[in-house]
């Protein structure tokens, strides 16, 4: 059981990597860290199609990764 959990754990942390570093930024280069954005919304949209994907696909996972990190810690106590 430590093991099957210890690897969902890895493979879930893997996937949370892969799904935040997937998405487009929303506001790119020091405009966007100060805050300007450079256009007329500051830099905020609604994510369509393949990014509101990822933002839901790192959302499950992260939910994911939290649930099995709890589990992993009462499986080992």
């Amino acid at each position: 059981m430590k093991t099957a959990l210890a690897v969902l754990q890895v493979v879930s942390a893997v996937a949370v990597m892969l799904g935040i570093l997937l998405q487009t930024p929303k506001a790119t280069g020091l405009g966007g860290t100060i805050g300007g954005g450079g256009d007329a919304g500051g830099g905020y949209r609604r994510r369509r199609g393949l990014e509101a994907s990822l933002l839901r696909f790192s959302a499950v996972m992260i939910a994911v990764f939290v649930v099995v990190s709890i589990l992993s810690t009462y499986v080992t106590k």
